[in-house]
């Protein structure tokens, strides 16, 4: 008996993942500290709770549809998030905007078949001045002077730092310059300049937004005055935290990955990009701030380091603040250790929570040493001592 191809239908197939994949792309470019944040996350929930019915004949059985219904709901109470409202769009033809990112973003995936959510990178520098690069290398610097951070197409970041202490190759930032060029009809260039003791909540021709209509494409938002602002940027993807702490400055900037890396061959020193030049480290090279693991020192060499901390007193101060021993602790304690500035303690957490709040991956949040010398990720606490206590000799030389 022969069967007429009519007669033959493929099973309906599973559609969970496009559901979520479509979830992500609404959601990736919002942030909780702008307002309208919860409606247009429910608005995003209730889309991908729709796209689960249509698919849920398909996915009987399907533990990844099972979990992601189950989440919903969970997501759906912890937001306060009625059933019954307005969703999201996942039709790039209905929400493209010209100057939203993940709106034109998300319209080019849709036409080039690939329906991955944009990608996005983190930076941040902070104390004596510790720099986490898009890469998540982190390394520990010198970079006395202006230094760029950033320096691509579409945005400029500049850094001045300044010594800490005399006699000593640390130094902290005093000095951000934030440039946000023009772009089509979504903003005029803007300049933004934030030095010690001046953290201002405008940009230095006064204005506190870029664009036209009620949606402003870029915004500066005053979350501590003098102490604390936030740029958005929506037709770049991007958002910057600028913070003092005591004397110093401290930065952070989440950026799209394809706009970050869009920059001539002549604009390739960005610290940001390619980390610091070999001649301005003063890590052991891996990004640890405990260098030359395992090497002995006389014990009485913190004492001469800085007056008043001992490494003890260090570690529990930092220990306070971040219990979990990553780099961010380490280099607290680093920070302590040679400029005697309890400050640095509040920039080192204040940089994990940016951190936190700003990079993409929540597996990469922590940085933990490793050594070539076999001790585990984390690290003990005596190599990390003889470590910190030799760097200290190192800054000082």
């Amino acid at each position: 008996m022969s069967l007429l191809a009519g007669d033959c239908q493929q099973p309906a197939q599973c559609r969970i993942q496009k559901c979520t994949t479509d979830f992500v792309s609404l959601t990736s470019h919002l942030n909780s500290a702008i307002d309208g944040f919860d409606s247009e996350f429910c608005k995003a929930l209730r889309a991908y709770a729709g796209c689960t019915q249509r698919t849920s004949k398909a996915c009987r059985g399907n533990l990844v549809y099972h979990s992601a219904v189950l989440g919903i709901s969970d997501l759906m109470s912890q937001r306060n998030c009625s059933k019954d409202g307005p969703t999201s769009s996942t039709n790039p033809e209905v929400t493209h905007d010209p100057c939203n990112y993940h709106s034109h973003a998300g319209a080019r995936e849709h036409r080039g078949g690939d329906l991955s959510p944009p990608s996005y990178l983190f930076c941040g520098l902070f104390g004596d001045p510790h720099l986490r690069t898009f890469k998540d290398h982190f390394q520990t610097c010198k970079v006395e002077g202006a230094w760029p951070l950033i320096d691509n197409n579409y945005l400029s970041v500049q850094v001045t730092n300044v010594p800490v202490v005399p006699g000593s190759s640390a130094t902290a930032t005093n000095k951000i310059t934030i440039i946000f060029k023009a772009h089509r009809e979504c903003t005029d260039q803007k300049v933004y300049q934030a030095v010690t003791d001046d953290l201002p909540a405008a940009f230095v021709d006064g204005s506190t937004s870029g664009g036209d209509g009620d949606t402003k494409s870029l915004l500066i938002v005053e979350r501590e005055s003098g102490r604390y602002v936030e740029m958005h940027a929506r037709y770049i993807g991007t958002t910057v935290f600028v913070r003092q702490l005591g004397r110093y400055l401290t930065l952070a900037i989440r950026m799209p990955e394809d706009l970050a890396m869009s920059y001539e061959e002549s604009q390739d020193l960005q610290l940001c990009v390619n980390g610091c030049p070999l001649s301005e480290r003063i890590d052991d090279g891996q990004g640890q701030v405990s260098a030359i693991l395992g090497h002995s020192v006389p014990r009485t060499s913190l004492a001469q380091a800085w007056p008043g901390y001992t490494l003890e007193a260090a570690n529990a101060q930092c220990h306070e603040k971040m219990p979990v021993k990553d780099i961010y602790f380490q280099s607290c304690v680093f920070d302590l250790l040679t400029t005697g500035d309890a400050n640095f303690t509040a920039a080192a957490h204040s940089a994990l929570e940016d951190v936190e709040a700003l990079h993409p991956r929540k597996e990469r949040w922590h940085i933990f040493p490793s050594s070539s010398h076999g001790t585990p990720r984390g690290g003990g606490h005596l190599s990390v001592s003889l470590g910190l206590t030799c760097l200290i000799f190192i800054v000082f030389l």
